[in-house]
């Protein structure tokens, strides 16, 4: 029993550690009134437990119609395995979650006194349902793959879908801010995060989709790409946080 404690708080740890950081990291690019730390881990819980309820809920009641009717699917599409994967991972997928995660951004809207606001609550949110998403990926990665494969998955997820939902449930946190402060609407802002989320899954899925094709090289194409989708996704929002911050 003791054991198992001690398992289920390393997989804890090694889940919600990294995220914790990645968000006083984002915090602290805003140098002018940081937003205090108690409000961002309300709203990073508010990710890590109802955002992912909601996207849970809501992903099994799309999922099953379409599987229902994947018969007629691949009438019109062709017999093809990778559709179901497609569907799921870049299209139902990214819409559920990052409207999950808009309701926990929803929550701190009073908050929002300027636009970097936003952004930073954004990125709170999605860390908060990374965590817990990167937390059920790596219990599986251990009871099917053994201790290589968690460490392997965790380091994976914590440099590469962690920053994802960040940046992109950030660029909705962007939108609604301005929809709070009268500045300009949110809809463009949530399809250009569903579609920041749409093409990461796609390169998170390339080697499953192509190894039949490519090999193993595959899953390498498909790391590097989301690795740099990330990395211009991160450097963007921490950019416009400056720009904003120091026009404050």
């Amino acid at each position: 029993m003791a054991n198992w404690l001690i398992l289920a708080i390393v997989i804890i740890l090694v889940a919600f550690v990294p995220c914790i950081i990645y968000l006083a990291w984002i915090r602290n690019t805003e140098k002018f009134s940081r937003e205090p730390y108690a409000r961002l881990i309300s709203v990073f819980l508010f990710g890590a437990i109802g955002s992912v309820l909601v996207a849970v809920v809501f992903e099994l009641i799309l999922t099953i119609p379409f599987n229902d009717n994947i018969d007629r699917v691949y009438d019109y599409l062709g017999e093809n395995p990778t559709i179901p994967v497609l569907v799921l991972a870049c299209v139902i997928a990214p819409f559920v979650e990052e409207a999950a995660k808009g309701l926990g951004i929803l929550r701190a809207r009073r908050m929002m006194t300027e636009l970097e606001n936003g952004i930073i609550y954004g990125a709170a949110v999605g860390l908060g349902f990374a965590a817990t998403e990167n937390m059920l990926y790596e219990t599986t990665a251990l009871m099917e793959g053994g201790a290589q494969a968690f460490i392997a998955t965790a380091v994976i997820r914590s440099v590469s879908s962690a920053l994802l939902h960040a940046t992109a449930s950030s660029l909705f946190g962007l939108g609604i801010a301005r929809k709070v402060l009268g500045t300009g609407g949110w809809l463009i802002y949530y399809l250009g995060a569903v579609a920041m989320h749409s093409v990461f899954n796609y390169a998170a899925s390339f080697g499953t989709l192509y190894e039949d094709q490519l090999g193993e090289i595959a899953y390498l194409i498909g790391l590097c790409a989301a690795l740099v989708i990330v990395f211009i996704g991160v450097s963007l929002m921490r950019g416009k946080i400056r720009r904003l911050d120091r026009r404050r």
